[in-house]
Protein backbone atom coordinates (compact mmCIF):
# COMPACT_ATOMS: atom_id res chain seq x y z
CA UNK A 1 0.00 0.00 0.00
CA UNK A 2 2.57 2.86 1.00
CA UNK A 3 1.95 6.19 -0.67
CA UNK A 4 -0.58 4.77 -3.42
CA UNK A 5 -3.54 7.25 -3.69
CA UNK A 6 -7.18 5.58 -2.54
CA UNK A 7 -10.32 6.45 -4.13
CA UNK A 8 -11.53 7.65 -1.13
CA UNK A 9 -13.46 10.97 -1.73
CA UNK A 10 -12.52 12.04 1.93
CA UNK A 11 -8.91 11.40 1.81
CA UNK A 12 -6.59 14.70 1.63
CA UNK A 13 -4.34 14.75 -1.10
CA UNK A 14 -1.23 17.48 -1.16
CA UNK A 15 0.02 19.55 -4.24
CA UNK A 16 2.08 17.01 -5.81
CA UNK A 17 -0.09 14.30 -5.68
CA UNK A 18 -2.96 16.55 -7.41
CA UNK A 19 -0.76 17.44 -10.00
CA UNK A 20 -0.20 14.21 -10.60
CA UNK A 21 -3.80 13.18 -10.26
CA UNK A 22 -4.52 16.45 -12.91
CA UNK A 23 -1.49 15.62 -14.86
CA UNK A 24 -0.55 19.23 -14.62
CA UNK A 25 2.76 21.30 -13.08
CA UNK A 26 3.04 21.96 -9.15
CA UNK A 27 2.81 25.50 -10.67
CA UNK A 28 -0.21 25.32 -12.06
CA UNK A 29 -2.00 23.56 -9.58
CA UNK A 30 -0.79 26.20 -6.88
CA UNK A 31 -1.60 28.84 -9.01
CA UNK A 32 -5.57 27.57 -9.37
CA UNK A 33 -5.51 27.03 -5.64
CA UNK A 34 -4.31 30.24 -4.75
CA UNK A 35 -6.81 32.40 -6.99
CA UNK A 36 -9.52 29.97 -5.70
CA UNK A 37 -10.30 28.76 -9.04
CA UNK A 38 -9.28 25.24 -7.59
CA UNK A 39 -11.01 23.56 -4.43
CA UNK A 40 -8.44 23.69 -1.15
CA UNK A 41 -7.51 25.00 2.07
CA UNK A 42 -4.52 25.54 3.46
CA UNK A 43 -2.75 23.22 6.61
CA UNK A 44 0.01 24.52 8.29
CA UNK A 45 1.19 26.57 5.38
CA UNK A 46 1.32 23.96 2.95
CA UNK A 47 -2.00 23.19 0.36
CA UNK A 48 -4.18 20.47 0.41
CA UNK A 49 -7.05 19.08 -1.50
CA UNK A 50 -10.17 16.42 -0.80
CA UNK A 51 -10.20 14.19 -3.83
CA UNK A 52 -14.07 14.47 -3.28
CA UNK A 53 -14.01 18.23 -3.88
CA UNK A 54 -11.44 17.88 -6.93
CA UNK A 55 -13.64 15.59 -8.30
CA UNK A 56 -17.10 17.49 -8.56
CA UNK A 57 -14.36 20.53 -9.59
CA UNK A 58 -13.10 18.40 -12.77
CA UNK A 59 -16.92 17.13 -13.45
CA UNK A 60 -18.00 20.80 -13.26
CA UNK A 61 -15.18 21.90 -15.86
CA UNK A 62 -16.42 19.03 -18.13
CA UNK A 63 -19.75 20.01 -17.78
CA UNK A 64 -19.11 24.10 -18.42
CA UNK A 65 -16.73 23.21 -21.10
CA UNK A 66 -19.57 20.75 -23.08
CA UNK A 67 -22.07 23.53 -22.62
CA UNK A 68 -19.95 26.13 -24.16
CA UNK A 69 -19.24 23.64 -27.11
CA UNK A 70 -22.96 23.01 -28.04
CA UNK A 71 -24.08 26.57 -26.68
CA UNK A 72 -22.70 27.32 -30.29
CA UNK A 73 -22.12 31.38 -28.74
CA UNK A 74 -25.32 31.74 -26.89
CA UNK A 75 -25.13 33.40 -23.65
Amino acid sequence: MGEQMSDQPDEILTIDEVAAYLKAGKRTVYRLAASGQLPAFKLGGTWRFRRGELDRWIASRIGKAADEEHAGGRE
